[in-house]
């Protein structure tokens, strides 16, 4: 079944407004037959969102709107294209009982999700990695070295794997790569092969799927698949799930990376 695991909403607050239906349509015509909306979910209680505009997810006010759209949305396509409601669920170091409170509570109404790291914890602050070049920049200067945070991402990216979120935690990991965004300003010596076997072999202790996903291609400091090529390869042999995910936010960005995604194919 051709599917695209990873699509975000007009809930987005950096996103479009484009709608639901807008998305769909675009998914239909591009032949898939599975999609699923994963918004980025509220952050956990108590957590200060640090990017300068504070707009990472969306707002827990907004959750019963979202899930009542998306219903009317399957009720409109039924029998046309399969229709999942989702979230990206945010991993964040020191948040974990938050953020496995917040699943207890919601997760009975999602069909597919998304476990996410995008924030690490710094000493006694957090950084959003995939921000901008800028942010990663600093955040660079303050870890000492750009080895230096992608050790610290692959850890968290590790923790999130093995840790206890509740029954339903998240069980496909998104862009696991994420902190390669901006590998073209900010380079690195070694390709942390350990690193990335070690969370390879976790996802496929755990039983869970990869996101495999399109959107580094658009990012003029990445062009290149979360996760590149030769992970791919890796969690192929491994026989773990590869699940296309476009991360678009908004609708003429589905099906991003496709083209340059030649190990997609062969996992579906």
């Amino acid at each position: 079944m051709i599917k695209d695991g990873h699509i975000h909403t007009p809930f987005c607050p950096h996103g479009t407004k484009d709608a639901l239906e807008a998305y769909v349509e675009k998914a239909l015509s591009l032949g898939f037959q599975e999609i699923s909306f994963t918004e980025h979910a509220p952050l956990p209680e108590g957590f200060i969102d640090p990017t300068p505009e504070q707009d990472s997810s969306m707002d827990i006010e907004q959750l019963e709107d979202y899930f009542d759209k998306i219903n009317k949305v399957k009720a409109i396509y039924s029998g046309k294209i399969k229709i999942n409601t989702g979230l990206e669920v945010d991993f964040i170091e020191g948040f974990e009982l938050e953020i496995k409170q917040f699943l207890d509570r919601y997760g009975k109404y999602l069909d597919d999700s998304i476990l996410s790291v995008h924030f690490l914890k710094f000493r006694n602050k957090y950084d959003c990695i995939d921000y901008s070049p800028e942010l990663f920049g600093q955040m660079v200067t303050e870890y000492g070295t750009t080895e230096e945070v992608y050790h610290a991402y692959f850890k968290t990216l590790l923790h999130s794997i093995y840790c206890d979120l509740g029954p339903y935690k998240p069980k496909r990991i998104g862009h696991m790569t994420l902190v390669k965004k901006f590998q073209k300003k900010y380079p690195v010596q070694t390709a942390f092969k350990n690193e990335l076997m070690e969370i390879l072999n976790a996802i496929k202790f755990k039983g869970y799927e990869i996101d495999y996903n399109g959107a580094g291609f658009s990012k003029p400091l990445c062009k290149e698949a979360y996760p590149p090529d030769w992970v791919a390869e890796q969690a192929i042999k491994l026989n773990i799930p590869l699940v296309y995910g476009s991360d678009a936010h908004q609708m003429k960005e589905l099906g991003q990376g496709l083209s340059r995604m030649p190990l997609w194919k062969g996992n579906q």
